[in-house]
């Protein structure tokens, strides 16, 4: 529900004003019916903002779990689970109250989830728990000799500790459900990463796999893994937020989150337990969602690894600042031509989509700011540079706008220095004391072992490193 206000209007003393809460705003707590691995400003602007737009948001309350740290479900919980989520556009913002979320809990606490995971009414496990967190390995497969996921499979085995990554608490969760006879349940990926459907499959099947067969082959036959294509700008919230809704909203909110008017939802998979109904809010339900997995994941995931890691070269520090380079415009253009050959099927609609995606990447009221995207890279580049290379060279053509986006990266890991981010940072680290060829092809591994073994490719990125910063912007 939208407030109607606007930011001009008249601010009062924070000291004065009252928190944000279910007394101040009466929203009756739902049913838990949702548990969300991944409590962070994206969920709450996709799928909370989204089930609470469902005609039947009433029915369908949501348990969000954290990752990493605690911080967000205490900051939430201090609210009962409301926070206001600010639609920032050129002409103005709007606020809206969300209530969808009615367990905000620190993801250590692994006894909440088995019996939220395992109670028979929870028929919905969402995911956002970032690309890297599935852990798997080139051959697509979980990785299990990744020192987390050994770690977590000898908590497992012993039967007495409790897992720390998102997968093994889950993995010990479904144990719990099969446990408790509650039947099947979906578990919903929306991490921006190809079928990720499958990604969370082969990450849960894996892990379960190794630990009891038994409970692996239950999940085969019980738990359906819905594919997703997921779509919404939404930037970290500043203090000077903070300080918006105060004086829009006549209220304090610890946890407001900003995000673009735009938002998108593309579902495919089935949901055996039920589910709410989220197309009332525009979610979109396909038999195949490949072609829209790959326009969101190569055109705009695309040009936003490309602009974080360009536009940083280029001393710039947001997605709209960037895009005003002409430089990295350029660059943008000739990887989404390149993505647009290998995107061919016509109802998607591809050349009204990239002018909607300039518009929305030049709103200067939000602050994407590329240090954000930046992280993480050697993960998102295989979903969003690779498969473009890769398309592009065997239909005989070069791929160097791809090839460019990989490039950055590269420039961009040695730049950065302490401040770079990645699951792979120590092979990163390594490749980095390699100097020539040899440090491209080290760095292209950790990418893509298959490219990394193409002469040709390797030529190519070399090549190509050190061009977008050649003429670097002014700081």
């Amino acid at each position: 529900m939208s407030t109607g206000l606007n930011a001009a209007a008249a601010p009062a003393p924070p000291a004065d004003l009252p928190r944000l809460n279910r007394t101040l705003r009466p929203m009756p707590k739902a049913p838990v019916r949702i548990v969300h691995l991944g409590l962070g400003a994206f969920h709450r602007s996709h799928q909370a903002w989204y089930t609470q737009q469902a005609s039947d948001a009433a029915d369908w309350g949501i348990a969000s779990f954290t990752g990493r740290r605690p911080d967000a479900a205490a900051a939430l919980a201090e609210q009962d689970g409301l926070y206001t989520v600010v639609e920032r556009a050129d002409a103005g913002d709007t606020f809206s109250v969300v209530g969808s979320i009615v367990e905000a809990v620190d993801g250590a606490d692994v006894k909440r989830l088995t019996e939220l995971v395992a109670a028979p009414g929870t028929a919905v496990v969402t995911l956002t728990i970032t690309e890297a967190a599935y852990g798997l390995g080139a051959d697509g497969t979980l990785d299990i000799t990744a020192p987390d996921v050994a770690a977590d499979l000898a908590l497992l085995g012993s039967g007495s500790g409790r897992p720390a990554t998102p997968l093994g608490r889950l993995v010990l969760a479904l144990a719990a459900r099969r446990d408790a006879g509650s039947g099947p349940i979906a578990v919903v990926c929306c991490d921006n990463l190809s079928n990720n459907g499958t990604v969370a499959r082969q990450g849960v099947a894996g892990l379960a796999g190794s630990w009891n067969a038994g409970l692996a082959d239950w999940i085969d036959g019980n738990v359906s893994f819905v594919s997703t294509s997921v779509d919404r700008i939404t930037p970290r919230t500043t203090d000077e937020d903070l300080a918006v809704v105060r004086e829009a909203c006549g209220y304090r909110d610890n946890s407001p989150v900003v995000a673009e008017p735009f938002s998108s939802w593309v579902l495919s998979g089935d949901f055996p337990a039920g589910r709410p109904r989220w197309e009332d809010a525009g979610a979109v339900f396909v038999e195949n969602i490949e072609p829209y997995e790959n326009r969101k994941l190569w055109l705009l995931n695309g040009a936003h690894s490309l602009l974080a890691y360009a536009g940083q070269l280029r001393g710039h520090s947001t997605v709209a600042e960037a895009l005003a380079d002409p430089e990295c415009l350029r660059a943008v253009e000739a990887f989404w031509d390149e993505a647009e050959a290998n995107l061919p099927t016509p109802d998607l609609g591809i050349p009204e989509y990239r002018q909607a995606l300039l518009a929305r990447f030049s709103n200067a009221r939000i602050a994407h700011h590329l240090a954000q995207i930046a992280m993480d890279g050697s993960t998102k580049l295989r979903m969003r540079a690779v498969p473009v290379l890769q398309a592009e060279r065997a239909a005989g053509r070069t791929g160097a706008a791809a090839a460019l986006m990989i490039a950055a990266w590269m420039d961009y890991s040695a730049a950065a220095g302490a401040t770079f981010q990645d699951p792979l940072g120590d092979h990163v680290a390594a490749a980095n004391r390699l100097s020539g060829t040899e440090r491209i092809r080290a760095l292209l591994n950790v990418v893509d072992p298959v490219l990394a073994s193409d002469d040709a490719v390797v030529g190519l990125v070399e090549s190509l490193c050190g061009t977008i910063a050649g003429h670097a912007a002014a700081p």
